[in-house]
């Protein structure tokens, strides 16, 4: 696969690395791509759990595939089709409830890994595991992990922003803008944060000057919790407004008066 889309495994490899520094991997390195023990080729926990989240929250679907216990899978050459029985790696499909994937890895000198997913309560968590001695302990401290983290997280979704009027753009024939949320926000507690006392602030200025741009960031509110500013949600145009022109200022004398 490396050499069918990068033409060699090194320039995959080269590939690969650039890939993991843009999500700020900074302990990694990596010398092949298909994961066994050389020299040079490192990562760390926090690491992989940077990748398996890029993964997860960029193609969601990979669950669909990590929570598969069993297939069947059929294999074609030129000598006949045979048929045979693949089992997942990973036991925490069958042994954590809320398990939704997502990766064992073990070599004789990275032992035994595991990046596991899991999810309850609307809450997601990445639980990475390395270098145990064994398969059980690998998936035992990764229950561990992730029953702390849903005993210590909450989250906090904001299902009622504030209310957003329209405003008006100068130098422009169109009216009013109308406004939306560019996305919804969240936000996690941990230890026992109180999320009942963060307080909202819509930023908008009082009118737009044309053009402007449909989807064009034109204010924000903001998230605090305390003296913290723990998030924000940008404020979008619905539509474009452009910058008036002479002539349309002539068109709209023109109508006024039925010419």
């Amino acid at each position: 696969m490396a050499e069918h889309i990068s033409g060699s495994e090194e320039a995959f490899v080269q590939q690969m690395n650039e890939r993991a520094k843009g999500l700020g991997m900074e302990q990694t390195h990596f010398v092949n791509c298909c994961g066994l023990d050389v020299d040079g080729h490192v990562t760390s926990a926090m690491d992989v759990a940077l990748m398996s989240r890029e993964l997860v929250e960029k193609y969601p679907q990979i669950h669909d595939y990590s929570t598969i216990w069993m297939e069947n899978i059929t294999h074609t050459t030129a000598k006949g089709t045979s048929e045979f029985g693949l089992t997942n790696t990973n036991k925490l499909i069958k042994q954590y409830q809320y398990a939704t994937g997502l990766k064992t890895g073990s070599t004789s000198l990275a032992k035994y890994c595991v990046s596991a997913t899991a999810s309850k309560d609307g809450i997601d968590l990445i639980a990475v595991v390395m270098a145990a001695p064994d398969y059980k302990v690998r998936f035992k401290d990764a229950a561990a992990l992730l029953n702390y983290g849903f005993a210590n997280c909450t989250i906090y979704k904001d299902e009622k922003p504030p209310k957003l009027k329209a405003l008006d753009v100068k130098n422009s024939l169109v009216g009013n803008m109308p406004l939306e949320y560019e996305g919804e926000f969240s936000y996690m507690g941990l230890k026992g944060e109180d999320l009942s006392a963060i307080k909202k602030k819509l930023v908008l200025p009082k009118s737009l000057k044309a053009p402007v741009k449909k989807g064009e960031c034109v204010g924000r509110v903001e998230y605090r919790l305390g003296d913290k500013v723990i998030g924000e949600v940008n404020v979008i145009a619905k539509k474009d407004a452009q910058k008036v022109k002479l002539s349309d200022c002539y068109k709209k004398v023109w109508e006024m008066w039925g010419l």
